[in-house]
C-alpha cells in the first residue's frame, strides 16, 4: 500500500480523498513553524446570530480541509469537508443548515444555537495528504431575560426592621455588589449573593435598589425598587439608586 505521504495526483483533489485523508491524518499530520489555531469571531457568541471560526497560520500548499464537530477526527461527526481546486463544499452528518466554509478554511455558522456550542476540529489537508489538526472552542449564549427585586417589607422603621432584597431570574450565575453597592457592617449578602439583608435599617439605606444581568453578550436590569422608611427626615438620600450585579457564567 502506499504511503499517504506520496504526492498526489496533479489537479483538483476529489472529496473522497479528504476522506481518506481525515482516517490517516493522525499518524502523518507534521509541525509547522507556525502554530495553526482557531479564534471565534466574534469571542462569545448570541444565540441567533452568525459566528465565524476563523482559522489561523495554515500551511501551505493545501488541496482541502475538513471540519469537524467535537475534539476528533470522527467520519461521524463530520460537518463539510471543502475542495479548494474545485471550490466544492460536501456535507457530512454532523452539517447544519447554513453552515459554510470558505477558501481561507473558516468556518461559518448562520444563527448560532445553544447546541452549537463545543469543540471543532479542522484538518487542513495538503496536497500530498500530509495535513495539520487544530482544535477550537465556541461558546453560544442566550440573551439575558429582564429581572426583578422582592422584598421582606417595602416600607420599614428606621433603627428597628429588617429588610430582606432578592434578585430574581432565571439566568444562572453568581451576584457581586456593583459600584453603586457599598456595603456597610449592617448589610450582607447570601452565599450565592442573591439576596441582600440590611439589619437594622437606617436613614441612608431609604431610596431605590436595582440589580443587572448580564452575561457576554447581554445584560438587562430590573425596575428599580424604592425602600421607604418611617421618620426619614426629608434631608435623607432617597435619591440614590444602589444596586448589584448577576454574572452569568
Amino acid at each position: 500500500m502506499e504511503s499517504p505521504s506520496a504526492p498526489a495526483h496533479r489537479g483538483s483533489i476529489p472529496w473522497q480523498g479528504l476522506l481518506l485523508a481525515a482516517s490517516l491524518l493522525t499518524l502523518w499530520s507534521l509541525p509547522t513553524t507556525a502554530q495553526l489555531t482557531i479564534e471565534s469571531v466574534p469571542p462569545n457568541a448570541a444565540e441567533g446570530k452568525d459566528v465565524l471560526l476563523r482559522v489561523h497560520n495554515l500551511p501551505g500548499f493545501l488541496g482541502g480541509y475538513v471540519w469537524f464537530k467535537g475534539q476528533s477526527v470522527d467520519s461521524d461527526l463530520q460537518i463539510a469537508s471543502y475542495v479548494i481546486d474545485a471550490q466544492e463544499i460536501h456535507p457530512g452528518p454532523a452539517y447544519s443548515q447554513g453552515a459554510t466554509i470558505y477558501p481561507n478554511g473558516s468556518l461559518l455558522l448562520k444563527k448560532a444555537t445553544l447546541k452549537d456550542t463545543g469543540n471543532y476540529t479542522l484538518l487542513a489537508i495538503k496536497g500530498n495528504f500530509q495535513g495539520e489538526i487544530v482544535t477550537g472552542q465556541l461558546r453560544v449564549y442566550q440573551p439575558v431575560g429582564k429581572p426583578s427585586i422582592r422584598a421582606s417589607n417595602a416600607t420599614v422603621t428606621e433603627h428597628k426592621d429588617t429588610v430582606v432584597l432578592t434578585c430574581l431570574t432565571n439566568e444562572h450565575g453568581d451576584l457581586y455588589p456593583n459600584q453603586n453597592l457599598l456595603l456597610t457592617d449592617r448589610m450582607k449578602l447570601s452565599r450565592d449573593n442573591s439576596t441582600l439583608t440590611i439589619d437594622p435599617v437606617r436613614r441612608e439605606d431609604a431610596g431605590g435598589y436595582q440589580c443587572e444581568v448580564f452575561n457576554p453578550v447581554s445584560s438587562s436590569k430590573s425596575d428599580p425598587f424604592r425602600l421607604n422608611l418611617h421618620h426619614l427626615h426629608s434631608g435623607g438620600n432617597t435619591d440614590f439608586l444602589r444596586g448589584w450585579a448577576v454574572v452569568v457564567k
